[in-house]
């Protein structure tokens, strides 16, 4: 029986399993004859043959399934060379598949572009998008990025209420490995230049330590607190990622070649800068880690429906061509388009450079384009201090 075959690539997101259930109903509404299977853990679980059969899941099961955060159907990061290529489409033509949608970032659409280019069989190759670094380009932003960046924006407020009633200094590292938009999103909430994040450092800008510690002591001096949003990504003046250096080498990598950011070796650096700099002060950081991208509490409802809406659109794609599915702003509407594989796989979209106002500041242009996307600051009372 014909099929077509879904999968889940990269880190989770609050929403990656709304593009599945988007895909799923989709398929079923295109084409009734079609089996849905899912393959566990991405290529991985298609080189073994490890696949589930989606495609009498229930309505119930559906709504629960999109509206839980992680990837429901296993994830990875394997990339595939040309031996495993070929068992990957062997394994496909197997399953008689006439569509394989794989959801997932830039790797993973680097994973379909390379299929597409090695398979002779009459199978489409649609990339659907998520990730939380918002990094992919020809969209305008990128399901899961929403959701993770209300945490990320909620987070800074918090803490900001935090300092005012107790000052000193606060540092938060935030995902994001060659783009800065996730650590950027909680100036979306600022209404004045007291409100935090005082200070944005991200990967588009060379990050210097002194300069560094100048600003810090700047604000502080200012308001008698500091709070920093800081990219897990940040960048020495030489483009190596300061985690890296700081580490000497010592950090793993992935299938990609990509370093692990989350292990907290920046954090524990740049406490030690914080205390060198400012012995008397009050100060802490923290690295939030791997829980901005799938929170349950901050699963926001436009990045649900566009996540399934994604799904969606590459299921109704797949059966005719193959490409990516990205998201389009228009000026009024946010709307799904597919563009060619190429355009986007092995390709990093950067915040441009019209976003900052420095090294160390998020521009208007910046802010405007979070709060277009994130939810109203909620209506907080102006503390006394």
């Amino acid at each position: 029986m014909p099929s077509i075959v879904i999968a889940q690539g990269g880190g989770p997101t609050a929403v990656i399993n709304q593009t599945l259930c988007g895909a799923i109903v989709a398929a079923r509404q295109n084409d009734a004859s079609l089996r849905i299977l899912g393959a566990r853990h991405g290529v991985r679980g298609l080189m073994a043959k490890d696949v589930v059969d989606l495609t009498q899941l229930s309505a119930s099961d559906l709504a629960r399934l999109g509206n839980t955060p992680n990837s429901g159907l296993g994830s990875t990061r394997d990339k595939p060379d040309p031996s495993a290529c070929a068992t990957i489409l062997a394994a496909l033509d197997a399953l008689d598949a006439r569509a394989f949608i794989y959801i997932g970032g830039n790797d993973t659409a680097g994973t379909l572009d390379l299929l597409s280019k090695r398979s002779t069989s009459a199978c489409r190759f649609v990339h659907a998008p998520k990730t939380i670094d918002n990094d992919l380009v020809a969209n305008d932003h990128v399901p899961g990025f929403i959701s993770a960046a209300t945490f990320v924006a909620q987070a800074f407020s918090s803490v900001d209420l935090d300092f005012r009633a107790m000052p000193g200094i606060y540092v938060g590292i935030v995902m994001g490995r060659h783009a800065g938009f996730l650590t950027a999103a909680p100036t979306a909430w600022q209404r004045t230049e007291d409100d935090a994040p005082h200070l944005v450092y991200a990967p588009e800008r060379p990050f210097v330590v002194s300069s560094f510690v100048a600003d810090v002591a700047a604000v502080y001096g200012r308001l008698g607190r500091c709070i920093v949003a800081m990219s897990e990504g940040v960048q020495d003046e030489t483009g190596r990622p300061l985690a890296e250096v700081l580490a000497a080498g010592a950090l793993e990598r992935d299938a990609h070649g990509n370093v692990q950011l989350t292990g907290g070796d920046l954090g524990l650096e740049i406490g030690k800068a914080l205390k060198t700099h400012f012995p008397k002060a009050r100060a802490r950081v923290d690295t939030l880690g791997y829980l901005p991208r799938g929170f349950l509490g901050t699963i926001d409802a436009t990045d649900r429906a566009e996540a399934y809406a994604a799904g969606a659109f590459a299921a109704e794609q797949a059966l005719t061509r193959s490409g990516s599915v990205v998201l389009h702003y228009d000026g009024d509407r946010t709307a799904p388009r597919l563009v060619p594989l190429d355009q986007v796989a092995g390709q990093t979209r950067h915040m441009p450079d019209s976003f900052f106002s420095s090294d160390s500041t998020v521009s208007d242009e910046g802010r405007a384009y979070f709060r277009r996307l994130l939810p109203p600051r909620p209506d907080l009372f102006t503390p006394f201090v």
